[in-house]
């Protein structure tokens, strides 16, 4: 069990169909999840969101509101994993899409980012974005949580290219 612990930003960004803005890891288990990061030191969460969201995506947001607080624990992805609380916002895009969507600004931490339907999300997807998605889709605002890491198995190159 790990002891360490990391403060941690994501927002739920809609665009106007419903759909939910998703990213997938460059690395690791390739995890798909929301748009976010780590707080740096003497950051609010919120401006780390906002710093996030635009180091990822190249777009300016303004967080809403709360979503919840959710303290992320397990060692599904490998005992070197810190603990995570994280901040989830309900976010929203400054100004319009107009053929500027959103663009892969971090290759290095992000390979793909998607526009998703909530009720159809990919595979493997984080377990904080999960419930965070489903919280927000039930219209609940400041819930506090703890979620549980799924267990992972190794993902292939072959699997993710299928």
């Amino acid at each position: 069990m790990s002891y360490e612990v990391t403060s941690a930003v994501a927002a739920i960004i809609e665009d106007a169909a419903g759909r939910v803005l998703l990213c997938q890891q460059a690395g690791g288990h390739q995890l798909w999840g929301l748009p976010g990061g780590r707080v740096r030191a003497a950051e609010s969460p919120v401006h780390a969101a906002v710093r996030d969201i635009f180091e990822e995506t190249g777009l300016q947001a303004e967080m809403v509101e709360l979503v919840g607080l959710y303290e992320v624990t397990g060692d599904g992805c490998g005992e070197a994993v810190p603990d995570l609380f994280v901040h989830v916002f309900r976010g929203r895009l400054e100004g319009r899409l107009e053929g500027g969507g959103p663009a892969l600004n971090a290759p290095g931490r992000i390979s793909r980012l998607a526009w998703h339907d909530p009720a159809s999300l990919p595979e493997p997807l984080t377990a904080t974005t999960r419930t965070a998605i489903a919280d927000a889709g039930a219209g609940r605002s400041g819930v506090i949580r703890q979620v549980k890491r799924d267990v992972l198995r190794e993902v292939t190159r072959e699997a993710v290219d299928a």
